[in-house]
């Protein structure tokens, strides 16, 4: 009697080629949550922070205090789908629906924790929730939700709210002559100052050898990514953009141990220079189109790539505001506080003098201009956010400049970071399509006006 042989089930291709060395990276922001929480329950305090582009950061982690960022916390609400409740929630306590993002999750979260649950978390957070704060640390920089949204959140919590602040500007008055020491000096006295503030709250000194420990892993760290950058330019692009966003809070947050991070991340720079070397893309699929992402993702849905990757769409670079710069050299600094200043302000002000040279006001557009040619790409994913201004306001511009400068095309994709009720991706699916064409066109034209890309 002949059998019929059943066929074996074929397993879908993976669309897009994920770092084996991104996964300990992600675990370690996991296992910070795990370690706050256990430190509020031993009693401990722990701190709330705002991305502060370190001048907080540092000092928290010295004085041994864990730390966790309800910015990243509200990308694992969208990531998990657990988000809607929570922005429900602040949008009952009179919050406008319009308002950042990542400031409707965090404040909905503090409502239904302290007027829902008595103090306690909330039984449907993901990885066991926030612990209740004992500290708020809010940051002037980049827009007025950041620090407006943690005062808000002090109603909530019976903490203390201090605030940091970077000078923000344009340009031209931002190379005025002089300029960078005056800088630093206000940013030493603003780090300074947050110190004391930490010594009279935990009635306890500020550890400055370890303080010191870490300036010098926070530059190894931001070396090392600026190198795994570096290598990204390749073709093939040996690194999704998603890989990116799932590793990058040990460096953006110094997110768990830095001695760890910095090991993980040299094993993440091992291993795109040897995707670099065997021409390995990102991609499970022949690189048709390499795109740069601005500014912030749809991080409820970041499995949309997956559809775009299998179109041969490798976004090979992304949110600007999120990476790290070279670090200058501090060894020649003696004062601690000094060295963070300088360390913090070199993340927004390097490209100026770059932006100044070429004429160009805006420090953003400078930025992506250079990403858009170094990385040869063919599109701008423009992602407009209805929540964030500030992430927000620059695209157009820098959308014009590419197209004038550089003959690269942008595709206008509104959406929001945390609400996906505003994000269609069958729509944007189908304008990818049309997109293509576009592309297509003005590869050409680069080619015809001698660009090599």
């Amino acid at each position: 009697m002949s059998e019929t042989a059943t066929p074996a089930k074929t397993e879908k291709k993976r669309a897009i080629n994920r770092l084996k060395s991104m996964y300990p990276l992600r675990n370690l922001v996991q296992q910070d949550y795990v370690d706050t929480l256990q430190a509020s329950n031993e009693g401990k305090p722990t701190v709330w922070s705002m991305l502060n582009y370190w001048e907080g950061d540092l000092p928290l982690k010295a004085m041994g205090l864990n730390i966790v960022y309800p910015e990243n916390y509200a990308t694992l609400l969208a990531a998990s789908g657990a988000a809607e409740p929570f922005l429900d929630a602040s949008d009952s306590d009179g919050f406008p629906n319009h308002m950042c993002g990542y400031g409707r999750a965090t404040i909905g979260y503090s409502y239904r924790m302290m007027k829902e649950n008595g103090g306690k978390i909330p039984p449907d957070a993901p990885l066991g929730g926030m612990a209740k704060p004992a500290l708020l640390l809010g940051s002037g920089i980049i827009c007025d939700a950041r620090f407006k949204w943690f005062q808000a959140l002090a109603r909530y919590f019976d903490a203390p709210e201090w605030c940091l602040e970077m000078p923000m500007m344009a340009t031209f008055e931002g190379t005025e002559p002089d300029l960078e020491e005056y800088q630093v000096k206000f940013l030493t006295r603003e780090i300074r100052d947050f110190i004391e503030f930490l010594e009279k709250l935990l009635k306890k000194k500020m550890d400055w050898a370890r303080l010191e420990e870490l300036i010098v892993l926070a530059t190894q760290i931001h070396e090392t990514n600026y190198q795994i950058n570096e290598a990204r330019k390749a073709i093939p692009g040996p690194m999704h953009s998603t890989d990116f966003w799932s590793s990058m809070p040990p460096s953006l947050f110094f997110a768990g141990d830095m001695k760890v991070s910095l090991k993980l991340y040299q094993d993440m720079l091992a291993e795109v220079q040897e995707r670099v070397k065997n021409k390995e893309s990102g991609i499970n699929y022949p690189e048709r189109y390499r795109i740069i992402f601005a500014e912030l993702p749809p991080w409820h849905s970041l499995k949309f790539f997956d559809q775009l990757a299998e179109k041969g769409w490798n976004f090979v670079f992304e949110s600007f505001g999120y990476h790290n710069t070279r670090p200058i050299d501090l060894s020649k600094v003696s004062d601690p506080c000094e060295k963070l200043a300088r360390f913090a302000r070199n993340f927004w002000f390097n490209i100026f003098p770059e932006a100044k040279k070429d004429g160009i006001s805006n420090p953003v557009v400078e930025t992506y201009l250079k990403i858009g040619r170094g990385f040869k790409a063919d599109g701008f994913f423009m992602h407009p956010l209805i929540s964030c201004r500030a992430a927000s306001c620059s695209l157009r511009t820098v959308q014009h400049f590419e197209q004038e400068k550089l003959d690269i095309p942008s595709l206008w994709v509104e959406g929001d970071i945390i609400d996906k009720r505003v994000f269609n991706p069958q729509e944007v699916l189908a304008k990818a399509e049309a997109f293509e064409q576009t592309m297509d066109h003005y590869r050409k034209v680069r080619k015809s006006k001698g660009l090599d890309w």
